[in-house]
């Protein structure tokens, strides 16, 4: 984008260079505005977990463009950030074309979602396809997302709210499910959603498996712009209105888009599936089985066996660990089912099957230091 220090509206987003795009082309909409405290110590608030690498030598944001790459099938991609990772961002996002939304206050995924597809609307118009997704999650079989991405584009196309589920391989307690229905003409691959399930306890989760109709809720979402944004106004429209009124004030420096902070400011903090998927009447979901994994937690990692032994470390006599360093010696000896992360100047130690409660201990951390 060519624009510095001034307003957005749809006049200067469609005369941008980059605005003309074949109509087959999907938007992605990268979402990476999370902090990733339950990975804390490794991830903390100025360098959260998408920044930082964690199976290999490239960051999870890295891996996530990487993903839609693909310019034959894929535009260049929008950001939307915290802004205090705007550098963090720009350091990877280095295509001509890319866009980066960044948001002066987090206002959860329905606010950041309507700020990329009214950004995507102005610049594209309403029947953009765009494809939303976390810049933290694992894919390890990227042909079969892409896979999946083709079998929803039509019933997107056609003004679905297409999301993606994933085969569960285990009763997972940490994720959300969704319940399946019929499927949707003749695309066996596409079906209706019965309803989101919150995260479950282990029993409800064995029951959900077993029945073969629920699918882990992968936050990833197909749509078209004016699709979504229909649906949000009509089921949160005070989100609707705040974030899309952001775009529209927005100020833009270079590549950079400044949503308007005194437009955040009064946004409800909302999660998309809360604002507008478990009440839009326009769902449909697709189920996969990519290698997926969101990395939320210690224990997700620790089911990577080759990224169990991170850093300098010495174990010997252990079994089921996971350890981790960034400098200091780790020496472990005879110990089972334990996290180690070491980074900088904190340890973190923990019983594997416990790492969701790290915001619990960073809480309790908090309050001792007050």
């Amino acid at each position: 984008m060519n624009f510095e220090g001034h307003s957005l509206d749809d006049s200067q987003v469609v005369a941008a260079p980059d605005a003309r795009i074949s109509a087959r082309l999907i938007v992605p909409v990268i979402l990476s505005g999370g902090t990733g405290t339950r990975l804390w110590p490794y991830s903390t608030e100025d360098t959260p977990k998408q920044f930082l690498s964690f199976t290999g030598l490239e960051s999870l944001f890295q891996l996530t463009l990487e993903r839609v790459g693909d310019r034959r099938r894929f535009a260049a991609p929008m950001v939307v950030a915290n802004s205090r990772h705007a550098d963090l961002c720009e350091r990877e996002l280095v295509e001509d074309g890319a866009r980066l939304i960044l948001e002066p206050c987090a206002r959860n995924t329905a606010a950041a979602i309507t700020m990329a597809v009214e950004a995507a609307r102005a610049a594209y118009g309403e029947n953009v396809l765009l494809l939303v997704m976390p810049s933290d999650q694992m894919i390890e079989d990227v042909e079969a997302f892409h896979r999946a991405v083709q079998s929803g584009e039509a019933v997107a196309r056609a003004g679905r709210l297409v999301t993606f589920g994933i085969r569960p391989s285990s009763p997972a307690t940490g994720f959300g499910y969704i319940q399946t229905g019929c499927a949707i003409g003749k695309a066996e691959a596409v079906k209706e959603v019965v309803r989101f399930v919150e995260k479950p306890d282990l029993a409800a989760a064995k029951e959900m498996v077993a029945d073969g109709q629920h699918l882990w809720n992968a936050g990833i979402f197909l749509f078209r712009a004016g699709t979504f944004l229909e649906e949000m106004m009509l089921h949160a429209p005070e989100i609707g209105a705040a974030a899309r009124r952001a775009i529209a004030t927005a100020e833009c420096q270079g590549g950079r888009i400044l949503a308007d902070a005194a437009a955040l400011e009064n946004c409800p903090t909302e999660s998309v599936d809360y604002a507008v998927m478990e009440h839009s009447s326009r769902l449909a979901v697709v189920a996969m089985s990519p290698g997926w994994s969101d990395l939320g937690s210690w224990d997700a990692l620790a089911e990577f066996p080759e990224a169990r032994l991170h850093g300098p470390i010495t174990a010997l006599d252990c079994s089921d660990c996971y350890i981790r360093s960034d400098g200091v010696q780790v020496a472990a000896l005879g110990v089972r089912d334990l996290i180690i992360v070491a980074s900088g100047q904190r340890l973190l130690i923990l019983p594997r099957g416990r790492s969701q409660e790290v915001k619990k201990l960073l809480s309790a951390m908090e309050s001792m230091a007050a």
